[in-house]
């Protein structure tokens, strides 16, 4: 089973080696019929620790690396 990618923005780089990606998602809700956006945070590992916040990256699932980081900081988008 292939490995969930998902694109984000660095929302904080306060701690070391960890990043919070925020992953915005948009859907139709199924009453209204409206475009509604949702967003989630996710604790991703950044072995470099170069990302600043407003970046954009990408994120892989990966094994469990501590309570919350259960993402791992691929690449950085242009």
């Amino acid at each position: 089973m292939p490995k969930r990618i998902l694109q984000g923005v660095v929302v904080s780089d306060k701690q070391a080696k960890t990043v919070v990606v925020r992953v915005e998602r948009t859907f139709l809700h199924p009453l209204l019929r409206k475009t509604v956006r949702r967003s989630k945070k996710y604790h991703a590992h950044d072995e470099s620790g170069v990302r600043k916040v407003g970046d954009k990256v990408l994120i892989q699932e990966c094994a469990p690396k501590s309570k919350l980081k259960r993402w791992e900081v691929v690449s950085e988008q242009a």
